[in-house]
């Protein structure tokens, strides 16, 4: 099935796709990586407000290239980063935060559990970025430019931001598990 859905997403929203659904998003949506999740967690702990809405919010695992202009920011580059390197940060992330999907490359290990009945991994192509920078329409903010211009926190309108594939739904689905475990029986068949 395809779904074109509108940010801040609602539960009703995740939870009639299934894993290898695709996806177009119009709205708003954060980047966040290693350092802003890091950033979000401690905050929490802290009991900090946080500098923007969590609230159905939609995170893209992406270190955007950008380029100062008179009027603001202008995207050149914004391609998705591998989202392996947030798996263990994910769990307390998603149970601080009312996050519906996660846009990354390259799948999640040992998350659908923590997305189950929460959220859903989205995968958005490697190699996209100028495509990416095509469908953002706008930088609407910008936090955290103290972590360095790919980990700080962007603020992004975009309008049909896809084709995404839903690669983790919410029923704790993951096409990624599933491949790797075909694969393996595959070497274990061969060797």
């Amino acid at each position: 099935m395809e779904y074109h859905l509108k940010t801040p997403l609602k539960k009703e929203d995740i939870e009639k796709l299934s894993a290898g659904d695709i996806v177009y998003l119009s709205g708003e949506i954060l980047t966040a990586r290693d350092e802003a999740h890091a950033r979000i967690l401690e905050m929490g702990e802290k009991k900090e407000e946080l500098p923007f809405s969590m609230e159905g919010a939609v995170i893209y695992h992406c270190g955007p290239l950008m380029k100062q202009t008179e009027n603001g920011w202008k995207v050149v580059s914004a391609g998705p980063t591998t989202s392996g390197r947030m798996s263990k940060m994910t769990p307390p992330f998603l149970k601080a935060h009312q996050v519906r999907a996660i846009i990354g490359k390259g799948g999640m290990k040992d998350v659908a559990d923590a997305l189950k009945n929460r959220s859903v991994y989205l995968a958005y192509t490697g190699g996209c970025a100028a495509l990416a920078a095509e469908l953002i329409k706008e930088v609407k903010a910008v936090h955290w430019l103290d972590l360095g211009m790919p980990e700080a926190v962007w603020v992004l309108r975009v309008e049909e931001f896809g084709p995404l594939i839903v690669g983790i739904d919410t029923k704790g689905k993951d096409i990624f598990a599933e491949i790797r475990e075909k694969a393996q029986k595959q070497l274990e068949k061969q060797g």
